[in-house]
This record gives C-alpha cells, structure tokens and sequence, in this order.
C-alpha cells in the first residue's frame, strides 16, 4: 500500500503555536504523530514523505529505526538540513527534491511546495505537497498531504484519488478532443 505525509516537525516545539496544533507539547505531539503513523502503515508499505521531519538528527535517526519495514521514498522540505538529509539516505530508498511516480496509471508528481503547473498537468496528472499546513486550497488536481490538513495521520492512495476523483481540472488541463484537434 501506498502512503503519503509531511511536516511532522519533531520536537519542534514552536510549530505548535505556528499552526495551532492541539497538543501541550512536543513529547504528545511526536507521540499522537508517530503512533497515528504506526497504526496505519504495514510491513512493507511504501510511504512517500514530503519533508520537514525534524531539525534534530537523533529523532531523524530513531524514526527511520522505528519505521525500517517501510519502503520511503523522501522529498527534502524547507527545514530538512543537510545532516537530516544524509540520514534519510542511509534509510531511504529516494531523496529527492522532486519526484515523479505512477500509481494506478495516475501521474503523480511529489514536491515539499504547492505547484501552480507540474509534469503532466496538462493532462490532469496530480500534484502532492505539504509545507502550508493547511493555509493553502489546492489548485485543481492538487492535495496537501501535510498532517495538519489531515488529522495528524498519513493518507493512502486511495483515500486521495477519493477526493480528487471530485476535484475540478486542472488550470492548464487540455481535453482530449481540443488534444486531438491541435495535432
């Protein structure tokens, strides 16, 4: 299965106040996070973060331990130094600014930022973020897949192509037909 998150920022204590997260601190809040994480995700699964994990490279370390039987794929964010980003790599499968895949012959691309165009967007491809935490709407086929837009849980595939099965086209999105006539 396929998983999607970002902007954990663990035990940075002042994202609580920033985004106005429910928790007293950051011991509850990295405990709700992780533990939401560890309820979905199964051995084996893919999960695709998009940045801003933590500033402090002992919590990077112990999460990429607690979650070895995952496949992550890690798109590097704003606050991801170069000290988190080596240690993605010594766990990760990718790291990557940006990353462009194909799940159920869905053209996906994968960036930290919000896009307003992206690989394939043209044809309707979908675009995932984080970084705003919740301040910024999609632009047609996009989804911030941060935890503060999320309940503070990871999302499936299959819970965003639900919702963007519903979302308008995307800005530059060319029919098929007016495809057909350019040729």
């Amino acid at each position: 299965m396929e998983w999607f998150t970002a902007d954990y920022h663990l035990s940075h204590s002042n994202i609580i106040k920033y985004v106005k997260r429910p928790f007293e601190n950051v011991s509850v809040m990295d405990e709700v996070i992780l533990a939401n994480l560890e309820l979905q995700v199964e051995k084996d699964d893919v999960l695709y973060y998009l940045g801003d994990l933590t500033f402090k490279e002992k919590i990077a370390r112990s999460f990429f331990e607690r979650f070895d039987y995952l496949k992550i794929h890690y798109i590097i964010g704003n606050h991801d130094n170069n000290k988190i980003i080596k240690i993605a790599r010594n766990f990760c499968i990718s790291v990557s600014n940006l990353k462009d895949i194909k799940i159920s012959n869905r053209n996906i691309t994968l960036c930290h930022y919000a896009m307003r165009v992206w690989n394939k967007s043209h044809l309707n491809s979908w675009q995932f973020y984080g970084h705003s935490h919740g301040n910024l709407d999609p632009i047609g086929k996009q989804y911030d897949v941060g935890i503060d837009s999320n309940d503070f849980k990871p999302l499936s595939f299959e819970e965003i192509e639900n919702i963007l099965e519903k979302a308008p086209n995307n800005l530059n999105y060319i029919p098929i037909e007016r495809r057909n006539a350019i040729k």
